[in-house]
């Protein structure tokens, strides 16, 4: 009778086996996303293959695609065919809604207008600080070289940009036209505009040309992880902004590759607590206040503004800054 009760386990149990490798099934999603998340994403890719993994059985590869947000935006618009984008911006992937690509209320689909994570910008500069650099206006003065991206390709770079104009607002108390010069001064400081956030933070800390890198936060620890806080710091401005990296699935490719379920959980699972603190460790703020609140120490305090709040949302910064012929164009002098 035991020998019986066994063989019907033992037959059972290999057909569950065989039932699980037989509707189990290799997924390979797209990621595209915007520069500097590389590090994050091939971690948090590792947890989210492991977790689908134990769910449903199947094997996930994440591929990722990394460059300026504004050019990934076009990149996908072309044919690039993304699962998912993990823009630095909502204009960016509204742009790509536009097209078809996604759906138009794609910003409700998750919590936080679909941002499971914000950062902000902050100033790196040479170890000791040489230029006595401290906050937006020493970047106007005489000879000192300014690193950052180019805003007509790079959403950080739309975002120094913001930044840097409403710092002139409020100590020009909106005077337009000593804003304009303000900005038009400052962009005569840079170099060199690279297509992406992390080309500039290549251009300042691999090659050292320049005396300060406006970066996105998370770049800013990255630096000092892999060059050495003895060659580097930070420093944290009078005012910043808000900066709001979106997620979205691109469901038109994501239904026609059959990944539909999977990018839909794939960026669910961004919303979790292991992947928040993986998010909290590669230097974005997590949205997690329990988690932010644990990593309190690692992310200052600044006085923000919001692109909503100041700007009258993206499409209309957009519009006044950075479409062909708006502000950028206008005070850009090569």
């Amino acid at each position: 009778m035991k020998t019986k009760i066994l063989k019907s386990i033992l037959i059972a149990l290999l057909i569950t086996n065989a039932n699980a490798g037989l509707f189990s099934k290799d997924v390979n999603l797209l990621n595209v996303s915007y520069d500097p998340t590389r590090e994050l994403y091939a971690e948090y890719n590792k947890l989210f293959a492991s977790y689908w993994k134990s769910k449903t059985g199947d094997e996930v590869r994440v591929n990722q695609s990394h460059g300026g947000s504004g050019k990934q935006a076009r990149s996908v618009i072309d044919g690039l065919e993304a699962d998912i984008v993990t823009l630095a911006l909502s204009y960016d992937i509204d742009i790509i809604a536009s097209k078809g690509l996604i759906s138009r209320d794609w910003l409700k689909s998750l919590p936080n207008n679909s941002t499971p994570y914000t950062s902000t910008i902050v100033f790196v500069v040479r170890k000791g600080n040489p230029k006595n650099i401290k906050d937006w206006d020493d970047l106007v003065r005489s000879k000192v070289g300014v690193i950052t991206p180019n805003p007509k390709t790079s959403g950080g770079a739309r975002w120094n940009y913001l930044a840097a104009w409403t710092f002139a607002q409020k100590k020009f108390n909106n005077d337009t036209n000593k804003v304009q010069d303000f900005i038009k001064t400052l962009y005569k400081n840079v170099p060199v505009l690279d297509s992406g956030a992390r080309g500039s933070s290549n251009t300042f800390a691999q090659n050292g040309i320049g005396d300060v890198l406006i970066a996105w936060e998370n770049e800013s620890f990255l630096i000092l992880e892999e060059f050495g806080k003895d060659k580097y710091e930070v420093i944290i401005p009078s005012l910043s902004i808000l900066a709001e990296p979106p997620v979205a699935i691109v469901e038109k490719n994501a239904e026609k590759h059959g990944t539909l379920e999977t990018a839909k959980a794939y960026l669910k699972s961004l919303y979790s607590d292991t992947a928040q603190e993986i998010i909290a460790k590669h230097g974005y703020r997590p949205r997690n206040q329990t988690i932010l609140k644990k990593h309190e120490g690692k992310f200052p305090k600044l006085d923000l503004i919001t692109v909503d709040g100041h700007f009258g949302g993206w499409h209309k910064a957009q519009k006044d800054h950075f479409a062909d012929g708006a502000s950028f164009d206008q005070l850009y002098v090569k």
